[in-house]
């Protein structure tokens, strides 16, 4: 159920009313008992529970995103070292062998 603000046209109190969406509007200020208007509000977001959801069974947490980053460096860094290391060891090999 929402939450609708309102606003009393007369002493400008304003109150928030938990109403079902097929409620009628409130028409009486509870301070002084004149008309009242609703005022638009932007709500709150949607907030996802339970099991099911992306957000909350599938999106990696920012912790993992930022291992899984880290350990990509780690394996950029192996592969290079790997391959420089393998150079060397074909230019030595050359040059003992000539």
């Amino acid at each position: 159920m929402p939450t609708y603000e309102y606003e009393c046209t007369v002493c400008s109190h304003r109150f928030e009313a938990f109403q079902k969406i097929t409620d009628a509007p409130l028409a009486k200020c509870p301070q002084c008992g004149k008309k009242v208007k609703r005022l638009i509000s932007a709500g709150l977001g949607i907030i996802f529970k339970g099991s099911g959801f992306y957000t909350t069974d599938y999106k990696k947490s920012s912790a993992a995103a930022s291992s899984s980053i880290a350990s990509k460096k780690d394996k950029k860094k192996t592969a290079e070292h790997n391959t420089s290391t393998q150079k060397k060891t074909a230019q030595e090999s050359l040059k003992t062998s000539a």
